[in-house]
């Protein structure tokens, strides 16, 4: 047979993934298996959310909807972004997305040619290298300090090669936030070199005592960011693929060219349930985020008296544990003998840490942690 794509095959398969599934055979074999690997919130889609799409079946909402969204969307979506985010952006610069996934592999086959540079800051989601290898770029990686926010050593990293640099606040995997000081100095960094900037905000609504910052809301840096969102995380809507862009204009009909020859458009009665998460009750919001503060002060505390260190959580729902030592030898350990699935730092571009997620319900997060500590 000839020879498939060197390309994907120089792509690694996702840890969390594979972790996942790995714990889901466990479970089908009778194991009560914990899975602690992947970030999908517990509750079920608010149910006004649910009926807008029931609604929108009924009336026969699905058939093909413009390859940028349903109008109603694009506009909740541009006024969402304008109010909420201070970002100064439009109706005709928004493209819904099936996923914030998709949304970023969008980004990259839209923006990279061969070899244009992105620098990824460590620890950094799994998907982000491979989307920016897909679309044939080089990606470089960046490391965070020891506090998990940006200095000026990210200058170093920059060449006439670089094109992007992919900023993620609040982080998955860490759950940490990047100050105001680490913003200014990637939109410096993005200004003075003339880079995009890839601002991933799935999980602004997941914070904890402080506050979140777009970075397209920063002076300047509207025409050079293309802000990344969607709804799985706030409206615990990860089966629904709902995701969204918001770019310059410059950059927008690429980006449109990429979704008519690909997945052509999202599901449109999907987007009919995205049209009532914007527009209707944000209490069911603010209702999941308190739950998830606090299952993340009950799962801290509880590491903190096993010993064990953790990245300042104030975001998302994870808790990035330091391990001491081989984090993929400890992810198998905690799997095989304590039945809890974790995922490996290594996966996130920083060995020697474990991310687990408590997206899961307060008596599992506690089973769980009964099994680790008594290992």
């Amino acid at each position: 047979m000839l020879p498939l794509s060197e390309n994907i095959a120089a792509v690694p398969p996702s840890a969390t993934m594979a972790m996942n599934n790995r714990s889901k055979e466990m479970i089908a074999n009778g194991i009560d298996v914990i899975s602690l690997a992947v970030g999908e919130p517990d509750f079920a889609t608010p149910a006004h959310i649910t009926q807008a799409a029931i609604d929108a079946l009924h009336r026969g909402e699905t058939h093909y909807a413009p390859s940028r969204g349903i109008p109603a969307l694009t506009k909740a979506i541009a006024e969402k972004l304008n109010t909420e985010n201070h970002i100064p952006t439009a109706q005709n610069r928004i493209l819904c997305t099936s996923g914030a996934k998709d949304a970023i592999r969008i980004t990259m086959t839209a923006c990279l040619n061969p070899g244009d540079e992105v620098i990824i800051l460590d620890p950094a989601w799994v998907s982000y290298d491979p989307c920016v290898t897909i679309a044939r770029g080089k990606p470089v990686h960046h490391s965070l300090n020891e506090n998990f926010q940006v200095d000026e050593s990210l200058y170093e990293k920059i060449t006439d090669k670089t094109k992007m640099i992919v900023v993620n606040t609040p982080s998955n995997p860490t759950g940490s936030i990047l100050g105001r000081s680490s913003l200014r100095i990637l939109a410096d960094a993005c200004i003075d070199h003339d880079l995009y900037c890839l601002s991933d905000e799935i999980y602004e609504k997941l914070i904890y005592g402080q506050e979140h910052v777009s970075m397209g809301s920063l002076p300047d840096m509207d025409e050079r960011t293309i802000t990344i969102n969607g709804f799985s995380k706030a409206y615990a809507m990860t089966g629904w693929r709902l995701g969204y862009i918001s770019a310059p204009e410059n950059v927008i009909p690429y980006m449109d060219k990429v979704m008519q020859h690909s997945v052509g458009n999202v599901n449109t009665f999907a987007m009919w349930g995205g049209v009532a998460a914007l527009t209707g009750d944000q209490t069911c919001v603010e209702s999941m985020r308190k739950e998830f503060e606090q299952r993340k002060k009950y799962v801290i505390g509880r590491l903190a008296g096993m010993g064990l260190k953790t990245a300042p959580a104030n975001g998302a729902f994870y808790a990035f544990i330091n391990c001491g030592g081989d984090d993929g030898a400890t992810a198998n350990l905690w799997l095989d003998k304590a039945h809890v699935a974790a995922t490996p730092g290594f996966a996130f571009g920083a060995p020697g840490w474990i991310r687990i997620s408590y997206a899961a319900s307060m008596e599992r997060l506690e089973e769980a942690l009964d099994r680790i500590e008594n290992l």
